[in-house]
């Protein structure tokens, strides 16, 4: 497995997060600190690119709700790309795919 690495980069919709590796109970802090360091815009959106994710466990889950609280306290929009499947899977058994608005990539979710 994986040490987790996040790369922020910028898009038309707003900021991109590019997770990869194993959001767990071990890094899952690494994001929730990262995303007070990010700026949104009302109207923005905020993604989260999973496409590199490894694993993630219910520390990981908690995380991703830390950063659609923090979108939503600046009044911007969450989404999810590239959800792998087993975590897709996790998602829909606890209602979180209710949540989050998915699409398959980031390039889709950063559509404006």
């Amino acid at each position: 497995m994986s040490a987790l690495k996040i790369i922020t980069r910028g898009a038309v919709t707003g900021p991109v997060m590019e997770i990869r590796g194993e959001l767990d109970y071990a890094s899952a802090g690494e994001l929730r600190e990262l995303l007070t360091t990010i700026a949104l815009q009302p109207g923005q959106r905020l993604v989260l690119d999973l496409a590199g994710m490894e694993f993630c466990d219910s520390s990981g889950l908690t995380a991703l709700i830390a950063a659609r609280n923090h979108a939503q306290a600046a009044h911007a929009d969450t989404a999810l790309a590239a959800v792998p499947a087993n975590t897709l899977r996790i998602l829909r058994i606890v209602g979180l795919d209710q949540l989050f608005p998915l699409y398959p990539d980031s390039a889709s979710a950063t559509r404006s």
